[in-house]
């Protein structure tokens, strides 16, 4: 029996193509949250799916005690998208990620004056492990039962008020450059290179959580490269693995000795090799123009329905395929989810008033057409 700590709509799938998903009844569903940012390839890829066998019929595991040769090429692959000079470790799952990176804060701030202090912005979301959970900013994430929450932690409303109070005990800073799960808000681009200028002058690492918005989510591998700034940490997960559990943390500063931090499953051969693989195929997604066009068809689509609908949206939000609709009525926000459902469209939300939308990469045109009929006719269904 599960323990009871999901609110699950009442419908279960059974097999996925692309952005297509069908029921135990038959039915489909265009997916628009793609497993909230994960199936950045859609369903039951054929390449990926080629992978995991190829891989399982050759080896699966040896722990880290040993050299992965699928590993070492994967942090060759991402370090070099992220320009080079980037040290990595893998896990399997972004709080796990995010752990790595507070840990790696820690050890460089009390190698630099005993700073331990790690500060994030209060509509901020990091994870769900304690830690992770100390480091999120928003309260509803901070109920008593699960308290004491480690100390060092501290958030602030806004990126000027973080300059503020950086002090002699501040490690680091965290910023999602998307902030997912507090709705879908793009951090301004003048006061986060800012931030940057004055964290790199202060020798303060700066960490870009970009679980949810990295690995071409917004149109490039990482949302930091459009905000022209070098992050010291950068965290990923979701949709490396298109459904394969891994995340990673991405350092350019040696920081870590042997015994500092380990995984038991991460970095695995399996996970590996189909991550390398994902990014081969996003990078061709990108360099082909395709993800690009499919991004603008994307938002033209969601402009057309806000201003079809001025009564009950109020504007689009985000960058490339991280995207959302902020609802007037906070209330109506529920039904649009749940009529998008009947109407076979599956749709997310965040934070208290943003619909959001994740859909895969490889969006097909067909698809985008489909799923946006089934969202005009949902809307239409909310209204009554």
């Amino acid at each position: 029996m599960l323990m009871n700590n999901y609110s699950r709509a009442d419908v279960g799938f059974v097999r996925g193509d692309g952005a297509i998903l069908w029921d135990d009844s038959g039915k489909d569903y265009i997916d628009f949250a793609s497993g909230i940012g994960v199936c950045a390839l859609g369903h039951s890829h054929k390449g990926v799916a080629k992978v995991i066998a190829k891989q399982a019929k050759t080896l699966l595991h040896t722990s880290n005690l040993y050299n992965i040769a699928p590993q070492a090429k994967l942090a060759n692959k991402i370090s070099n998208l992220l320009g080079g000079g980037y040290e990595l470790f893998f896990a399997n799952s972004g709080a796990e990620a995010n752990e790595c990176a507070i840990k790696l804060a820690r050890k460089y701030g009390y190698s630099n004056g005993k700073k331990s202090e790690i500060i994030s912005l209060k509509n901020s979301f990091h994870g769900r492990t304690i830690a992770t959970l100390a480091m999120t900013g928003q309260d509803k994430f901070h109920p008593d039962e699960f308290g004491a929450y480690p100390d060092g932690f501290k958030f602030y409303d806004s990126i000027d008020e973080i300059i503020t109070n950086l002090n002699e005990n501040t490690a680091a800073v965290i910023i999602e450059l998307v902030q997912g799960e507090g709705g879908i808000n793009p951090l301004d681009k003048d006061k986060v290179q800012n931030l940057a200028k004055i964290l790199n002058q202060k020798d303060i690492l700066l960490i870009t959580d970009e679980v949810q918005c990295g690995v071409y989510r917004t149109g490039e591998f990482v949302t930091s490269k459009l905000y022209d700034i070098t992050p010291d940490i950068i965290t990923f997960a979701k949709g490396l693995g298109n459904g394969v559990p891994i995340s990673a943390c991405a350092t350019r500063k040696s920081i870590f000795s042997p015994g500092d931090h380990g995984s038991t499953f991460g970095g695995g051969f399996l996970v590996t090799s189909v991550a390398e693989y994902v990014l081969s195929e996003l990078e061709t997604l990108k360099s082909s123009g395709k993800l690009n066009k499919t991004i603008a068809k994307f938002e033209k689509n969601l402009e057309k329905l806000v201003s079809k609908n001025s009564d009950i949206f109020e504007k689009r939000v985000g960058i490339g395929l991280m995207q959302g609709i902020v609802v007037k009525d906070v209330e109506f926000l529920a039904k649009i989810v749940a009529k998008s459902l009947e109407c076979g469209l599956l749709i997310l939300r965040s934070g208290k008033d943003t619909l959001r939308f994740l859909p895969p990469l490889n969006l097909s045109k067909k698809e985008l057409k489909e799923g946006f009929i089934r969202l005009n006719l949902a809307i239409n269904k909310a209204k009554k």
